[in-house]
């Protein structure tokens, strides 16, 4: 099977939002339009009004900006698959796993909206209280940024790695001081470039517990399928299998980092000849 692989499906997550987002595709093609709106009569919501005029504000809330992606995302979507354009393999990072997860036919587009709708929210929702933030580091060993989370920590502050996106991009989630401490050790240590996200909570971590707790009951709920086609998970970076327990895998991804890098490490070992990523811009 993994011979005949060549082309492969990439779904962004939270972050890669913006007002106007979607809105060229739902006016340009009948079926983005006709996936968009069924989206908005499921999530009992105006989607396209959240994606299309914002305002910015209100997009980036997370309950919001979680569904916004994935109907952006598979809005896109249906116009290469109304073309004909297929992938071997899919993946997606962090949110962006619904989407590949929608995409192969294991979670149905009825199940999979109210589902992301009960996921933005309790991500949003139930955090500890505090001020948190979330930064991508460019280009710096993952060894470096490890080191310098763990010294913050052992003085009762909280930063850790939350997303490992590639071999050049870590994204670090923590308390709003501990983040600013990081930061200055970071730019100390050579690092040259570090990006504000546009999130509002710290994703992919145990401050997320009580999200995940709530979350996995709405798991519960769900008629998981047979996957179509390969799916790399983000927990862990390899393939979901038939006897894995996804209810478990992906209510742990919300307290879990992102291994985005292995997912990518595994594709490059496959015989693919085509990345295309599908979602915002």
């Amino acid at each position: 099977m993994l011979e005949k692989m060549k082309r492969a499906f990439l779904f962004p997550g939270q972050g890669s939002q913006f007002v106007g987002m979607g809105k060229d595709i739902y006016e340009a093609f009948p079926e983005a339009k006709e996936t968009m709106d069924q989206i908005c009569e499921i999530a009992k919501k105006d989607i396209r009004k959240l994606c299309f005029e914002g305002p910015e504000e209100t997009l980036n809330q997370t309950e919001n900006t979680q569904i916004a992606i994935l109907a952006t995302s598979l809005s896109i979507l249906s116009v290469f698959e109304k073309r004909g354009i297929k992938a071997d393999v899919c993946t997606g990072l962090s949110l962006g796993e619904y989407t590949a997860l929608v995409y192969s036919g294991v979670i149905s587009l009825e199940e999979a909206v109210p589902l992301i709708l009960k996921r933005g929210y309790y991500m949003g929702n139930l955090l500890p209280q505090g001020e948190f933030a979330m930064a991508a580091v460019m280009g710096t060993p993952a060894e470096i940024i490890e080191e310098i989370c763990d010294e913050i920590r052992k003085t009762g502050k909280f930063v850790v790695p939350a997303n490992y996106n590639y071999s050049g991009q870590i994204v670090i989630s923590g308390e709003k001081e501990a983040m600013e401490q990081a930061q200055e050790k970071l730019k100390l240590a050579g690092v040259k470039r570090i990006i504000p996200l546009k999130t509002s909570g710290p994703f992919h971590t145990i401050m997320l517990e009580k999200a995940k707790e709530a979350y996995q009951k709405e798991l519960k709920q769900i008629h998981v399928k047979r996957s179509k086609l390969p799916v790399i998970k983000n927990i862990d970076g390899k393939f979901y299998e038939e006897n894995d327990n996804m209810i478990d895998i992906l209510a742990s991804h919300i307290v879990s980092p992102v291994r985005f890098d292995r997912a990518l490490k595994l594709m490059a070992e496959l015989p693919i000849d085509e990345y295309i990523e599908i979602g915002p811009r």
